[in-house]
């Protein structure tokens, strides 16, 4: 399951409810004290209540309001359900999804108690007509009863297949949103929650605002982590040992209820055996893992950069492990200001290695920041705008174009006055591929640029890309410095921009690639070298397959994916993990004609 969006309501600075969408990487930012933090927290509570938890005072105090409401939404749900009957149905068949056909979980929390008591609901487009509207609460004798009476031609054995062949009987079931109770529900409602939560994503949350004791969060929070991504892997393990104590409990529970049948009748059939499995926060508590240092100094006491390095490594480690493991249940790493104390080489491997896992499948990636070197690196789709109305000094959260101008004002981002050259580029892949490939052929000949580390060419990024590269484009573009285009020659309508750049007579120059796509410059050594997978590169596609796609295909096979990934997906890996492993050499053998080379000898002499 992903997460596709959470709403708050009531939640300290958010007293009306505020909702946020979530991509694979999403990125809050926004001056200090603003409420981007704040959004972290309560997901944090909605999934764990942990790290944080829920406290009286959360309740917004301009509201008079006691109740905070957290509602998170979920796509890429499971595709049915067991229960302990052994029956299987699904979220669908049951109408316990949105009209959307997302899940939507809703926990209210009551705050006027010292202690504060959740309540859990799920939002469904749900039976509302009369007769058919509360048909997961009823016992089996119950729905056997209703099949009865409408005369219906169904097994009575199955509770899922009598709710079926019931509320088709109706001709119409008046499907209404509904507050559906699952957390204190009986009978199929309580078990189909269990499975519920069984598939909610793991959360791992870490915090800026850390303390320094033996124990200090800091390192623990990488190491927590650590015990929940495994658990995540072993979810198979864990549901078997499960079922194994629930039949052993249950057996143990049967045992004891006929002997007090023996003893007390009356008594007896007044109680029902019933099982509740541990919750996953339960089993997280159950483990812990730490670091030790040599010389037995704490290591909360070898300063907060050292500390801090603990994380980038762990995000460093996490990113290449996911890489090569499957068959795991999601998981959602929210971090709070990675930036922190951290040299700017670290905040890039940083950056770098949180892009790396946000393409991991069931992986999902959530960051704050309010500073501009890291704000500048992240991709622009990924920017979620915290600010406060004018009007009112309530916290607002925006996302998209429009306010990628605000953001870099507010943040201070800006165009830097040494750039003398802008390099035009279609997507942020090709940055990374054009980047790796004049790292490597500098290595070679140091007459060439090294277009990752000089500091006057610029990028624009004409299809998404970076905030840095939307800057460029909308201050530096003004300021009339010259052009390289370079586009892949698998868009026929490219050599039109082509033509009318090279038109223009200010020495500005464009150019298409004589291969399908950049991805066609790789060499397969390289391919091989970053994914373990063995494929043929060729200049154009075969059978209508371009290397992403033939890479996706032979990838997801070796992966075990469900699906074969798509191939914005596959260019991405194949930019991050095998582009950087190109030689000059490799260049050389998939490009025997120069071209790659005679791009960087262009962009040269365009700089002198």
């Amino acid at each position: 399951m992903l997460l596709k969006s959470v709403a708050v309501k009531n939640f300290r600075c958010y007293a009306d409810e505020v909702s946020v969408e979530f991509d694979d990487l999403t990125t809050f930012v926004g001056r200090n004290d603003i409420g981007k933090s704040t959004i972290l927290e309560a997901l944090e509570i909605f999934f764990n209540n942990s790290v944080v938890s829920i406290e009286k005072g959360d309740a917004c105090i301009h509201s008079g309001l006691d109740n905070v409401e957290i509602t998170c939404e979920f796509t890429e749900l499971p595709p049915s359900l067991t229960l302990d009957s052994g029956a299987e149905t699904a979220l669908a068949e049951e109408f316990l999804l949105s009209s959307t056909g997302s899940l939507q979980i809703r926990k209210i929390y009551n705050c006027s108690n010292k202690k504060p008591t959740a309540e859990v609901f799920v939002i469904a487009n749900h039976p509302a007509a009369a007769g058919f509207q509360n048909l997961l609460e009823l016992k089996e004798k119950e729905l056997q009863a209703r099949v009865k009476e409408l005369g219906l031609d169904v097994s009575l054995k199955g509770n899922p297949g009598m709710r079926k062949a019931i509320w088709a009987a109706s001709a119409d079931l008046q499907l209404t949103e509904t507050l559906l109770p699952v957390s204190k529900a009986k009978e199929d409602t309580k078990r189909i929650w269990e499975q519920i939560e069984s598939w909610l994503p793991m959360f791992a949350l870490f915090q800026s605002d850390r303390s320094s004791r033996d124990s200090d969060d800091e390192v623990q929070s990488p190491m927590k982590a650590a015990i929940t991504a495994a658990l995540a892997e072993v979810q198979d393990d864990i549901a078997r040992i499960q079922l194994k104590v629930q039949q052993k409990a249950e057996e143990i529970a049967r045992n004891t209820h006929e002997a007090l049948k023996t003893i007390e009748p009356g008594l007896a059939r007044e109680l029902t055996p019933e099982f509740t499995p541990p919750t996953p926060a339960k089993w997280q508590g159950l483990f812990s893992v730490g670091l030790n240092t040599d010389g037995g100094i704490p290591l909360n006491k070898r300063g907060s950069g050292v500390r801090r390095l603990v994380l980038v490594s762990f995000f460093k480690a996490e990113a290449e492990r996911r890489l090569k493991s499957s068959n795991r249940r999601s998981i959602i790493y929210a971090i709070e200001e990675p930036e922190t104390s951290q040299h700017p080489n670290y905040q890039r491997i940083l950056i770098e290695s949180f892009k790396s896992l946000s393409l991991e499948a069931g992986c999902q990636v959530i960051l704050t920041t309010h500073s501009p070197g890291f704000a500048s690196e992240l991709p622009v789709d990924s920017i979620r705008f915290v600010s406060r109305d004018a009007a009112t000094g309530r916290p607002t959260i925006q996302a998209g174009a429009d306010v990628f101008g605000i953001v870099t004002d507010t943040l201070g981002v800006t165009p830097d006055n040494r750039v003398r050259l802008l390099f035009c580029v279609e997507g942020p892949t090709d940055v990374v591929a054009f980047k790796a490939l004049s790292k490597a052929l500098h290595a070679e000949d140091n007459t060439l640029p090294d277009l990752d580390n000089d500091e006057r060419v610029a990028f624009i990024v004409l299809g998404g890309g970076t905030l840095k590269h939307w800057v460029n484009e909308n201050y530096l573009r003004a300021l009339n410095r010259r052009e390289i285009h370079i586009y892949d020659r698998d868009v026929p309508a490219y050599a039109e921009a082509v033509n009318a750049v090279n038109a223009r007579g200010n020495g500005c120059w464009a150019a298409q690639t004589l291969k399908h796509e950049v991805e066609s410059y790789l060499h397969p050594d390289a391919i091989h070298d970053a994914f373990g997978v063995t494929i043929a590169v060729t200049d154009h596609p075969v059978a209508g397959k371009a290397t992403p796609k033939v890479f996706a295909e032979a990838y997801s096979l070796a992966q075990h994916f469900d699906g074969v990934m798509k191939d914005n997906a596959a260019k991405a890996r194949l930019a991050e993990r095998a582009f950087p492993l190109m030689t000059a050499a490799l260049i050389h053998q998939r490009d025997p004609e120069g071209e790659v080379v005679g791009w960087m000898r262009r962009i040269r002499d365009m700089l002198q």
